[in-house]
């Protein structure tokens, strides 16, 4: 097998694990294709050193990286796409048809669901601290200012919310991650037995 119909197989093993992955932590679709191109421009860029691995190895580099994109545009809000600009490559365009597809892939309507629950949940001064904070992205003194408190009570707030909802989504990404997994040991049983 050359390079291209390896690298052709490691994103056919990979690819939709890594979307589905990318697609839960950002819930959305679009943003996720992104990252996904990014992470596999990557792996071409890195393929020297991928190719030579095995393929559980070459699944934890994926993963590895995609958290690191992850990380990156979580930090930034937007995605750099150096990587896929350096090759050439086109991320591709996505139509809305095919954006809910990925989303119901990846459990986000269930997610959404589940957080929208969770919220309600929480008591009004935790709900209305992580509004201010993650949908209005306000800095910790700005908050203490508008609610008349100290940051280190809004500080507490937000993170007595927020580990709220990560162990309310907690089953969820279990769940699915595991049928990633299974995904990606059944298709590594099915090619193990073709090769055989």
């Amino acid at each position: 097998m050359d390079d291209a119909d390896a690298f052709s197989e490691i994103y056919r093993r990979e690819g939709e694990s890594v979307l589905i992955f990318l697609t839960r932590r950002t819930w959305d679709g679009e943003t996720a294709v992104e990252l996904t191109a990014e992470t596999f421009a990557m792996a071409l860029r890195s393929w020297h050193t991928l190719g030579a691995l095995g393929p559980e190895q070459q699944r934890a580099w994926l993963f590895t990286v995609a958290r690191r994109l992850l990380s990156r545009y979580l930090r930034r809000t937007t995605v750099e796409r150096r990587a896929v600009q350096r090759l050439g490559m086109q991320i591709p365009r996505v139509e809305h048809d095919d954006l809910l597809l990925i989303e119901r892939r990846a459990g986000l309507p269930e997610l959404r669901h589940t957080v929208a629950l969770e919220l309600a949940r929480l008591n009004s001064a935790q709900r209305e601290a992580l509004r201010l904070r993650v949908v209005e992205e306000r800095s910790y003194e700005d908050i203490s200012v508008q609610l008349g408190v100290s940051q280190q009570t809004v500080r507490a707030r937000v993170s007595r919310g927020l580990r709220a909802l990560g162990r309310a989504l907690e089953p969820h990404h279990a769940r699915l991650e595991g049928h990633a997994a299974e995904t990606g040991r059944l298709v590594d049983r099915d090619a193990a037995r073709e090769g055989a």
